[in-house]
């Protein structure tokens, strides 16, 4: 396990927030997790798909924390999810969970997958 403070990832205030609220009642009724792991995955529109669930810690994994909240990233998803930025929008038009990745080329009207 390597520990990154927010040098792999950022994660906004209004982020970590509502993470730390999901993280809480998630907890409640799983009590086995241990944090949010962020991935990529093959697929989506656009060539790769971001992947969040809660989940529990695993030996290669990065580490770092979000609002109290454990964030673990694969060494294979750690290559594509380096320099990005995950975000929260809510309100009327907001779409939840954002990622804005600056190693994208492209990414698909969604939000949800991307292509390097």
């Amino acid at each position: 396990m390597t520990t990154q403070q927010n040098t792999l990832v950022t994660v906004t205030d209004k982020a970590q927030a509502e993470l730390a609220k999901l993280f809480a009642e998630e907890k409640g009724s799983h009590p086995d997790i241990e944090g949010l792991r962020l991935g990529v995955a093959g697929g989506g529109c656009s060539g790769f798909s971001y992947v969040t669930k809660f989940d529990v810690r695993k030996d290669k994994d990065h580490e770092l924390l979000a609002g109290g909240v454990p964030v673990f990233i694969d060494p294979k998803s750690a290559i594509y999810l380096k320099g990005i930025t995950l975000d929260f929008q809510g309100g009327l038009e907001g779409k939840g969970f954002v990622f804005n990745n600056p190693n994208a080329t492209s990414t698909c009207g969604c939000g949800e997958s991307f292509s390097l």
